[in-house]
């Protein structure tokens, strides 16, 4: 059985340690030792130092997510520390320690960029609780903090690419309901990459060892549904020459993907549930029932509720496979992912085909970023396997794309707006959206540097890690 092996992720800037570093700046040892024992059963690492100038330091070599430093420090001020360290590092959990606490502190050392106070003596319990508080408010921040690189290259080795928050907390529920689920529902628009979920949830699963048998649910004649996936014995059908098992025998200690379960006709949904809740299967024709140790996986792109609400699928059945169900988002809402699933078909492609190409070039990124991709990754892989074809350079460029593509990035830039027709206000980028997409550009020219980014726009690095944040919905 394969599975993703579970680590702590190093501390924001990866400096390969096992677990999140905190930081403790205090002149006195006895503080330093009670901040030591109080958190050494949590998952950190816990460095300290007694001055000022060797807490910057070890700042500037450790980069903690969180630091606990004293209000006063023999060599340094510590408002002027937190200014400091708030300046090279914003996403830095600074708390402050002081046994000397006034409002006017208290205000000046959040406007600073504190985020929380402790007056000494303080707890051990309210110490630990800021502490779990903050490494919180960083994962809710950076979802990627709780995914290691090893498990992200495994869920890549499924298909499954990307740097999104929606795509990292699709990856955390996987990884989290693997181990655990004995049937789960994937829902999301078609194109979305389903069915790499659905390789991803095996793959983790105690059934990794076993098959994993797919079934388009589509694809299958009616009057065939019950044969296909439970089985004949000989002479049960015309032409049934032999026995025959069905899709949940040849899953037994695997796993059955029924993809499109929304097709499944309405009297063989009955015959589903029952297998699923006895894991026992009879043939057509059979008469003694065979067991089955089977896990099973479904996927549509209807709404389920919406279907059941019709009569056209069964109330039971859908509360049985949607005990765990993961919504996979469509490519629009993956804004950040697009180059890396670019990046990654025109690599793929390029040694299919023998060609030349390294990448895509950046007009060529700009006019992908434009398009509105219906057809979601699916859609995007076409569009890159064409291009690669097509391109005669190291780099796909913009002539390389389909017409489609091209048409829709040209209107998009001129505003969509008729000749003649003063365009409306949903033809224009807003502001901040124009903002944003030179933001991303500017980071993914710069091969992922933030630092240098945010650098070249001329912004904060705190600026810059919003513009990069998920997006609100655009008003109507």
């Amino acid at each position: 059985m394969r599975n993703i092996a579970v680590a702590k992720r190093a501390c924001t800037k990866g400096q390969g340690l096992t677990k999140p570093v905190v930081l403790a700046i205090d002149d006195d040892a006895d503080v330093l030792d009670l901040l030591r024992s109080s958190l050494e059963d949590l998952a950190v690492e816990v460095r300290s130092a007694a001055t000022g100038a060797a807490g910057w330091e070890l700042f500037c070599a450790a980069r903690p997510r969180i630091v606990l430093l004293d209000l006063r420090l023999p060599d340094l001020d510590g408002m002027d520390l937190l200014a400091r360290m708030n300046a090279s590092d914003p996403e830095a959990e600074i708390v402050l320690l002081t046994g000397f606490y006034s409002t006017a502190s208290a205000v000046e050392a959040i406007k600073k960029g504190a985020s929380d106070y402790l007056e000494k003596p303080f707890s051990i319990e309210r110490l630990r609780q800021c502490v779990e508080e903050r490494l919180r408010d960083y994962a809710r921040r950076h979802p990627e903090a709780e995914l290691t690189r090893e498990e992200r290259e495994e869920f890549a080795s499924e298909g499954m690419i990307g740097a999104s928050a929606p795509m990292l907390e699709l990856m955390r529920n996987v990884r989290r309901l693997a181990p655990h689920y004995r049937t789960a529902l994937i829902t999301g628009p078609t194109g979305s990459g389903k069915e790499m979920v659905a390789r991803a949830l095996h793959r983790l699963s105690p059934a990794a060892a076993g098959s994993l048998v797919i079934c388009n649910c589509a694809a299958i004649v009616e009057s065939l549904f019950e044969s296909e996936v439970f089985g004949y014995v000989k002479g049960a059908l015309t032409g049934a020459a032999a026995d025959k098992i069905g899709l949940f025998e040849a899953a037994h200690q695997g796993t059955l993907f029924l993809d499109e379960i929304g097709e499944m006709p309405l009297a063989m949904q009955g015959k589903l549930l029952r297998v699923i809740q006895s894991q026992q299967v009879t043939r057509v024709g059979a008469v003694a029932p065979r067991t089955v140790d089977v896990r099973v996986v479904a996927a549509t792109n209807r709404e389920l509720k919406q279907e059941v609400a019709a009569g056209r699928f069964r109330e039971d059945l859908y509360f049985r496979l949607a005990a765990f169900e993961i919504a996979v988002p469509p490519l629009a809402r993956r804004g950040e992912d697009l180059a890396l699933l670019a990046g990654h078909f025109a690599r793929l492609y390029a040694a299919q085909y023998g060609k030349a190409v390294r990448g895509v070039s950046r007009r060529a990124l700009a006019a992908l970023q434009r398009y509105d991709w219906p057809g979601n990754v699916r859609e995007l892989d076409h569009v890159m396997a064409r291009a690669c074809l097509s391109a005669e350079g190291n780099w796909i460029e913009p002539r390389d794309l389909p017409s489609e593509v091209r048409g829709a990035a040209a209107a998009r830039k001129a505003g969509a707006a008729a000749p003649g027709a003063a365009p409306g206000a949903a033809d224009f980028e807003t502001l901040a959206e124009l903002e944003r997409r030179h933001a991303r550009a500017v980071v993914h020219s710069l091969h992922g540097n933030k630092v240098r980014a945010a650098q070249v726009l001329g912004i904060s690095r705190a600026t810059l890690y919003r513009l990069l944040r998920e997006p609100p919905p655009r008003a109507s």
